[in-house]
C-alpha cells in the first residue's frame, strides 16, 4: 500500500497530478463525520465523484445516515484489485489502528 500517491487534504487537485492522470488509478479512502466518530472505509475509482456523492448525500443509505461528509485519508492503486484488497483489510483493523493510519498522513483529520 505504500508506492502509490498519495494526496493532498485541502483539495482533490492532486486527480490532475501527470503521475496519477496518465494510468487507471483506483482509490482506498476513509470518510467520517463532522465529529469523527464514525469511520466509512470505501474504494472508488474516481475519488472526486465519490466524495462529491458522500457529501450531497446523493446515495441513500450508511454515510446518509450517518453524515459521512469528510474525506480524511486515501491512497492510489493501480488496479482494482489492489484497492479492494486494501479497503478489506483496513475494514477489518480496530478502530484504533484506522485512526493511527489516519492520524500519521492527516493528523488534524482536514478533509
Amino acid at each position: 500500500m505504500d508506492n502509490m500517491p498519495r494526496g493532498s487534504f485541502t483539495s482533490l487537485s492532486f486527480v490532475q497530478d501527470d503521475s496519477i492522470e496518465k494510468m487507471s488509478t483506483y482509490f482506498t479512502y476513509i470518510m467520517t463525520n463532522k465529529y469523527n466518530t464514525v469511520l466509512y472505509v470505501g474504494v472508488t475509482n474516481n475519488l472526486e465523484r465519490r466524495v462529491f456523492e458522500h457529501k450531497s448525500k446523493i446515495v441513500k443509505g450508511f454515510t446518509e445516515k450517518y453524515n459521512i461528509n469528510k474525506l480524511v485519508w486515501f491512497q492510489a492503486f493501480n488496479s482494482p484489485e489492489e484497492a479492494i484488497a486494501a479497503e478489506k483489510k483496513i475494514k477489518g483493523w480496530t478502530r484504533s489502528k484506522k485512526i493511527a493510519l489516519i492520524e500519521k498522513e492527516n493528523p488534524n483529520w482536514k478533509d
